[in-house]
């Protein structure tokens, strides 16, 4: 197992080997093999390596986010896609967004990483980070409605940039996130980082780690945060809450493994 950034490895390890083309059918591919191969997991790191958002060490995280498939967080998960992408030669560039949970939480609107790819048919929304149902394939920024598995999605002006919406198939419009198409720096989420250390305290503290873990299958998504288990599929979704401590240890396994059937 290598133990820097290799784009190859990368590429086999989301089931992509030799997928070097730089045209929006790879990058449909990349982005939905990611999700469906490598989880959002926020158990992936100790609290106090998971305060770390802007000098991260991208190989160290490679190797666990990826090689070893444990995953990560957003700025784990789409800062070594946005390098992956990059080294294949797509024009990258890192954005950000906010949700009103991480508002809430973290009390700055640079919170959510993300990607936007430049392609010669326009400009894509690139995501393979977000906890909860949110589209597979890159999403054009351009106005309408753009369906995908089920799930449809629309932008939205927004103060001085765009609302991502979602519905599902027999739910309402609601805000996925909101976010401006300005290029970023890493430096920019300094802000999170420091609140994120404010609100952990005391690093040996356990209680603040949130069980939040999710990835895609074939036709939709499933997520788990703390007991709350929502599986989409062709844009139906389907919530439980799970109260028994030996199925909700089984359910983080399957998510984390894959072994979703």
């Amino acid at each position: 197992m290598t133990n820097v950034f290799d784009a190859e490895t990368y590429l086999q390890r989301i089931g992509c080997g030799g997928e070097t083309g730089v045209d929006l059918e790879t990058l449909r591919k990349l982005q939905k093999s990611h999700l469906t191969a490598i989880p959002y997991n926020s158990l992936a790191y100790e609290l106090r390596d998971a305060v770390n958002v802007v000098d991260l060490d991208e190989d160290d995280v490679f190797v666990t986010s990826i090689a070893e498939g444990h995953g990560g967080a957003c700025y784990h998960l789409n800062r070594l896609f946005h390098r992956l992408l990059s080294e294949l030669g797509y024009d990258v560039t890192p954005l950000a967004g906010s949700t009103t949970e991480g508002r809430e939480t973290f009390g700055t609107d640079i919170e959510h990483m993300f990607n936007l790819v430049t392609l010669d048919d326009g400009e894509w929304l690139v995501d393979v980070g977000y906890p909860g149902p949110t589209y597979l394939e890159p999403l054009p920024v351009s106005p309408g409605v753009h369906t995908q598995y089920g799930s449809q999605f629309r932008l939205l002006e927004h103060e001085a940039g765009y609302a991502l919406q979602r519905r599902g198939a027999v739910t309402r419009w609601g805000v996925v996130y909101t976010f401006t198409t300005k290029p970023r720096q890493w430096s920019d989420w300094q802000e999170l980082e420091d609140n994120f250390r404010a609100l952990v305290g005391d690093t040996n503290r356990t209680d603040t780690q949130e069980t939040l873990c999710g990835r895609a299958f074939g036709n939709g998504q499933v997520f788990l945060r703390q007991r709350r288990y929502l599986t989409v599929r062709d844009g139906r979704e389907q919530v439980r809450t799970i109260t028994d401590d030996d199925e909700h240890r089984t359910l983080v396994a399957r998510v984390l493994s894959g072994e979703l059937s």
